[in-house]
């Protein structure tokens, strides 16, 4: 069983994908963290951002081992994902790495922003995870001031919304709900009530498919 969560930043859609994971026995992947490591290995080589030769050797580098998260976690990694994540070649290099993911034995649990529409299209189950702009800014703005960071709820509002621009707009596997996902607005929802949404999804479209 292949289940896909897709979204923009902060709806909710990695800690529903960890739980829901957990919920089934199945193995999960943040393919988010594809894009931070490939930002942080240009970061950390001096490297520009935007060098779409370099970008795409340190994609074509990674494995799924070598995430250490505490190191890809924050507001500058965000952002700088999103700006490598934008990059064609970069998603292209990634492509077969989110597929070889989703192809074992059992099946796995992936969340990003193409997953439904790219990376796993004849997925299981695909739910599209929302909220409000002002909602997502919150929620980011506590879990940076959480890590430590010190933070200013307009300027995440601004980078949220960056985000969801750069992301939406992009020419490669742009952010967009596959027409046979499921929205699940988390706006007015704890983890808790989201969680227990999104596993009614995926019994409803599971048992649809066993009937």
């Amino acid at each position: 069983m292949i289940i896909a969560l897709d979204g923009p930043a902060a709806s909710g859609k990695g800690t529903l994908a960890r739980r829901i994971a957990a919920h089934h026995g199945l193995s999960h992947l943040d393919t988010g963290l594809l894009y931070r490591a490939t930002a942080r290995a240009l970061i950390d080589a001096g490297e520009r951002l935007d060098d779409e030769a370099r970008a795409i050797a340190a994609a074509r580098g990674l494995a799924l081992t070598d995430f250490d998260e505490d190191k890809l976690r924050g507001r500058e990694m965000g952002e700088a994902a999103s700006i490598v994540a934008a990059i064609p070649a970069v998603r292209a290099a990634l492509l077969d790495m989110q597929r070889a993911f989703a192809a074992r034995p059992g099946g796995a649990v992936l969340d990003g922003r193409d997953i439904g529409t790219v990376i796993s299209p004849d997925a299981d189950v695909k739910i599209f995870v929302t909220a409000a702009p002002e909602t997502r800014a919150n929620r980011r703005a506590l879990e940076l001031a959480g890590r430590g960071e010190k933070v200013e709820y307009a300027a995440v509002l601004d980078d949220i919304r960056k985000r969801d621009e750069r992301d939406s707009s992009r020419s490669s596997a742009p952010l967009v709900k596959a027409a046979d996902a499921v929205t699940l607005d988390t706006t007015n929802l704890d983890i808790d009530a989201a969680l227990s949404a999104a596993l009614q999804i995926v019994a409803d479209k599971t048992a649809g498919r066993r009937a």
